[in-house]
């Protein structure tokens, strides 16, 4: 996204992409990306805390947009993420946070083998692990309002969503293929123990290049996603 931003940047006035991360590998990636795709003006900043930290403010400079994609839920105390983020936005600029939307979608219903409705417990099991992983947070703090309530909360106006689909249709490439059989490996391992043996075993046959049942030599799968933006302004 920082090159997307970068590459928009470039064909109006120009501008400044600052990186923001705790791990130096992604930011050094990150990197790459946008002065392949905008040249030299970006910087990063390496930080050891998260996003609610009162360290934020004076470590990373103030922003006409500051983005954070699916960072916030992953904090203990949500709301107090938002108002840190809120704080490095410049008069009259944007604080834009990716959270929700609808869950990736990339298989039939049934794919002849295991049992049919594969995805939707794989949804399933998704949702317990994530409920489990908020309530064992140390200090966590339950915000009880939607983000538009949160950023509204921290003093923005203009408060406002959109969300955006990705529809890419079967037949897919081979590219999209290897994206899938990589999203189930990450999904069945997140959530295993909240799925079956069965499903466990069903997701090992799909996610084996060697196997016959390789996801990756169908020509039935797909990605049809939705991810939400919420915007504030200050």
């Amino acid at each position: 996204m920082a090159a997307a931003f970068a590459a928009a940047l470039a064909v109006r006035d120009g501008g400044r992409v600052v990186l923001v991360d705790a791990t130096p590998e992604l930011l050094a990636a990150a990197v790459d990306a946008v002065r392949e795709a905008a040249g030299d003006k970006v910087e990063t900043v390496a930080v050891e805390f998260d996003a609610a930290d009162d360290g934020l403010v004076d470590a990373v400079p103030a922003a006409d947009l500051v983005w954070a994609s699916r960072v916030v839920h992953h904090l203990p105390d949500e709301r107090a993420g938002v108002e840190r983020l809120a704080g490095l936005v410049r008069s009259g600029g944007t604080l834009a946070l990716v959270e929700g939307g609808l869950g990736k979608r990339c298989l039939p219903w049934d794919i002849g083998i295991g049992r049919p409705g594969l995805e939707e417990r794989l949804h399933a099991a998704r949702a317990e692990w994530f409920t489990r992983m908020r309530g064992g947070m140390e200090g966590v703090v339950r915000a009880g309002v939607g983000w538009n309530r949160l950023l509204a909360d921290a003093g923005l106006s203009d408060v406002r969503s959109f969300s955006y689909l990705v529809d890419l249709p079967a037949p897919g490439s081979p590219e999209l293929r290897r994206f899938v059989a990589d999203y189930l490996d990450w999904i069945s391992g997140m959530a295993a123990e909240f799925l079956t043996e069965d499903d466990l075993a069903t997701v090992a046959r799909l996610i084996d290049p060697n196997g016959p049942d390789w996801v990756g030599n169908r020509d039935d799968v797909f990605i049809l996603a939705a991810s939400t933006v919420h915007l504030g302004t200050r």
